[in-house]
């Protein structure tokens, strides 16, 4: 225990060194440790959102955007495709289950979803209050939407057209909110979901007024749309031969979730590997800089360490103490990178948050966290061990002619 008392003075005798030692190993630990934290949630979000679904079939036109608006809800789809279509492939003997999905508008940046109550049970998503919807015009809100927007069973709103806030509001065709979702950490917390029928309405009368056809017929089911499907195979064959019957055959396109987040994987693999190589390098100059730092306390410490020797302390109580306070920056520089690196994580999230998109954010210890103080006291037991080798080669006699 005098030992570490010691290391832990002899540390901070210069406090302008040992503070940059510090800031130098935390800023590569940090980066890090946010590329960890960062990895796992985003690894941790795409399997809850793609569990189960194996194709997704919309419009012809980009497979990223297709899988992206119609599962993660961030982007915006190509277009809409043919009900009778989407009624075709629920035929497909390759096909186990198809839900439709309509896109068209929000309440304050919040999605509202027009699908069938399969969606809700896909996500295993279990109601905190009220009911599913029985009729058009009734809404489920997901637990995230529903606190940002301050909704409650029994609330009623009017959508707006578009994606994004701002769009020309339906004011005829007010919502009712039935009911509300728990939390489920998947998309769906940040939905409002109702039934396709829902969709049709709002868009049909809004398309009747803009034409004065206010007592139009309703549009035969031949003739609706919607904006893709998300479907589950009955086998792993079908993902052989499906997409590529869709895609040839048909005026849509089949976009495999598990290839187009690959891609994406791989293209955001760039990015981390430089954030990666900024961090190595700064823990490359962080050890570089423990090393003199504690190279140069050799040097001047040799009166206290011929001290410490007479007084009885044996070479390895001195080679101990180098150790120490390499050992002291480690852990203070883990704990402030952890610290920092969740910090970052969490304001990224904040920010995220603020467009309603990823689950990302939160305090959250992977694993793979504990590899952070590992590499932080290696890093810097690593610089030591020259130092420490020093100190503990000296003889007293070389300490004392030193004097």
């Amino acid at each position: 225990m005098k030992t570490i008392a010691l290391s832990w003075r002899y540390l901070w005798s210069r406090p302008l060194g040992a503070a940059l030692n510090v800031l130098l190993l935390s800023l590569g630990l940090a980066s890090i440790t946010f590329l960890l934290l960062v990895s796992f949630q985003l690894s941790k979000a795409f399997d809850k959102d793609l569990a189960g679904i194996d194709v997704v079939v919309g419009a012809k036109g980009s497979p990223m955007q297709l899988i992206m608006s119609g599962v993660f809800h961030i982007d915006v789809p190509p277009g809409n495709i043919p009900l009778k279509a989407v009624k075709a492939l629920e035929k497909n003997p390759m096909v186990a289950a198809v839900i439709p999905m309509s896109l068209g508008d929000n309440l304050r940046g919040f999605r509202i979803v027009g699908t069938s109550a399969a969606y809700i049970d896909h996500y295993g998503a279990a109601l905190a209050q009220g009911h599913l919807w029985d009729a058009p015009m009734q809404v489920v809100v997901g637990a995230i939407a529903a606190k940002k927007l301050g909704i409650q069973v029994g609330n009623t709103f009017v959508g707006s057209h578009g994606l994004g806030g701002g769009g020309h509001e339906h004011a005829d065709n007010p919502y009712t909110v039935v009911g509300l979702l728990q939390p489920s950490g998947t998309v769906i917390d940040r939905l409002i979901v109702t039934d396709t029928a829902s969709i049709w309405h709002v868009h049909e009368e809004h398309a009747n007024h803009a034409d004065g056809d206010v007592d139009e017929a309703p549009v035969p089911d031949d003739e609706r749309q919607v904006t893709m499907a998300l479907i589950r195979y009955k086998t792993p064959l079908a993902a052989m031969s499906f997409p590529r019957m869709v895609n040839t055959t048909t005026e849509m396109q089949a976009a495999s979730p598990a290839v187009e987040i690959s891609r994406l994987l791989n293209m955001l693999g760039i990015g981390t590997d430089v954030l990666r190589a900024f961090a190595g390098v700064l823990l490359l100059t962080a050890g570089l800089s423990v090393f003199i730092a504690l190279w140069s306390a050799v040097r001047e410490r040799r009166s206290d360490l011929a001290l410490l020797r007479m007084l009885g302390a044996p070479p390895a109580k001195i080679a101990a103490l180098l150790l120490g306070e390499a050992l002291w920056l480690g852990v203070l520089s883990a704990l402030i990178g952890v610290a920092g690196g969740q910090a970052l994580t969490a304001l990224i999230g904040w920010m995220l948050q603020l467009d309603n998109s990823l689950l990302i954010g939160g305090l959250v210890w992977p694993a793979e966290l504990l590899w952070v103080p590992a590499l932080a006291c290696a890093v810097s037991l690593a610089a030591a061990i020259l130092p420490a080798l020093g100190a503990y080669r000296v003889s007293v006699l070389e300490l004392l002619q030193a004097r």
